[in-house]
C-alpha cells in the first residue's frame, strides 16, 4: 500500500485567516487551527498534512526579504520530510514572494504552492476552501515515476495554476485576482485537475540549494510624460543603489532626454546596475527596435525582455552582486527559473 504524499502548510497570515471583529468591523489574522476548523473536507484528503505558522501572521503589505528568508528557511529545513509545500499568504504581495523564492531556491524538485484568498475563509461565500483543497493536490500530485508532478513555485489561485515569477495580482474584486500575461497557466481545475506538462520548469540540478543573500539597495523607477529627471538625480546614485529597474514604455523605449542619459551613463560608470522593463503587462522590451530604447544598449543596459515586475525586483535583489557587476549584468539577461521567454524571430 502506497504511503500517503506528506503536505507541509506554511501559513504566514493574509485574508484567508481573518476573521471580522465584531465592535470594529476590522479583519484580523487568527490561529492557524481556525481555518482547519472552517475546512474539515481536508481530512478527506488522502495527504498527510502537517503545519507550521509564522509566530505573528501578518497582512502581507507587512512581508519583506526577512519573511522570504523565513518561508525559505522552513521549506529548506523540512525539504526531505515531506513531498510538498502549500504557503498561504496574502495576495497583495504573494507574487513576489513566489518570485523570491523562485529565485533563492536552486535544484527544487518538489512543489511549492502559494495560495490565499480574497474573503477570509470563515465567510459563506470564501473562495479560500477551494483554493486550499486545490492547492494541496497540487503539492501532493506525483508523476508516473511517483516523484513529484510540479518542481518548481507557483501559484494557485481561482482554479489555475501559474508559475510563481510569471503571475503578478490583477484585481482586487474579483476571485480570479492574479493572470500570467506572458506564459500560460501550468495547470486549470474544473471536473478534473488538468496538468500541462509542457509547460513545467524543471531544474537540471538534482540537489537543492538555497541562497538567501538578498541585495535591497535597489530602486523601482515608472516612467511617465514629462517627469523632471533632475529629481532622481540623487537616487540613482551609486552611493544611494547598487541597482536600478526601469519600467519603460512600450518595447522598453524613453524619452530622449540629456539629464536622465548622463545620469544613468554615470551611474553604470561606477558600478550600478540597471534593468529595462516593460510597464506593458504583456510584450517584450526590445532595445534597439525604436530609436528610443538605443541608447540603452549603448549605455549597457540590461534589457528585462518579458519579464513581470515582481519578476525584475525579486531577481535583481538575489542576483545583484555590488563586488561583480558583470556577473550580475549576465545573470539578470539569463532565463534562470522559466521566467524569461525567447524572443519571437
Amino acid at each position: 500500500m502506497k504511503a500517503k504524499p506528506k503536505v507541509l502548510i506554511i501559513y504566514t497570515g493574509g485574508t484567508i485567516g481573518m476573521i471580522k471583529d465584531p465592535v470594529t468591523g476590522e479583519l484580523s489574522n487568527v490561529d492557524f487551527d481556525l481555518i482547519f476548523d472552517q475546512v474539515p473536507e481536508l481530512n478527506r484528503l488522502n495527504i498527510e498534512v502537517d503545519s507550521v505558522s509564522f509566530e505573528k501572521p501578518m497582512d502581507s503589505s507587512e512581508i519583506n526579504t526577512s519573511h522570504w528568508r523565513e518561508i525559505a528557511k522552513t521549506i529548506f529545513d523540512n525539504y526531505a520530510q515531506y513531498d510538498g509545500f502549500v504557503v498561504l499568504h496574502g495576495t497583495d504581495t504573494m507574487a513576489y514572494t513566489a518570485s523570491a523564492l523562485s529565485f533563492m531556491f536552486d535544484g527544487l524538485q518538489k512543489p511549492v504552492i502559494f495560495t490565499g484568498s480574497q474573503l477570509p475563509i470563515g465567510m459563506i461565500r470564501t473562495d479560500g476552501k477551494e483554493n486550499l483543497i486545490t492547492a494541496l493536490e497540487i503539492a501532493a500530485a506525483r508523476d508516473q515515476y511517483g516523484g513529484a508532478l510540479i518542481r518548481e513555485v507557483a501559484v494557485c489561485f481561482d482554479y489555475k495554476l501559474f508559475r510563481g515569477n510569471r503571475c503578478t495580482k490583477d484585481s482586487a474584486e474579483n476571485f480570479e485576482a492574479f493572470r500570467s500575461p506572458n506564459y500560460l497557466e501550468l495547470a486549470s481545475a474544473g471536473v478534473h485537475l488538468q496538468y500541462h506538462e509542457h509547460r513545467f520548469y524543471k531544474s537540471e540540478n538534482e540537489k537543492l540549494t538555497l541562497n538567501d543573500k538578498l541585495n535591497t539597495r535597489i530602486a523601482l523607477v515608472k516612467l511617465f510624460p514629462g517627469m523632471d529627471f533632475n529629481l532622481y538625480k540623487n537616487l540613482i546614485n551609486k552611493d544611494a543603489i547598487d541597482g536600478l529597474i526601469l519600467e519603460t514604455f512600450g518595447a522598453g523605449n524613453s524619452p530622449n532626454n540629456a539629464d536622465f542619459h548622463s545620469n544613468l551613463r554615470s551611474f553604470i560608470n561606477e558600478g550600478g546596475v540597471v534593468l529595462n522593463i516593460s510597464q506593458c503587462s504583456s510584450g517584450f522590451v526590445i532595445q534597439g527596435f525604436y530609436e528610443a530604447s538605443s541608447m540603452f544598449n549603448r549605455l549597457g543596459v540590461v534589457s528585462g525582455q518579458d519579464m513581470t515586475t515582481e519578476a525584475a525586483v525579486t531577481k535583481m535583489m538575489v542576483c545583484l552582486d555590488p563586488e561583480n557587476t558583470d556577473r550580475s549584468m549576465e545573470l539578470l539577461a539569463q532565463n534562470l527559473r522559466g521566467e524569461l521567454t525567447d524572443l519571437p524571430g
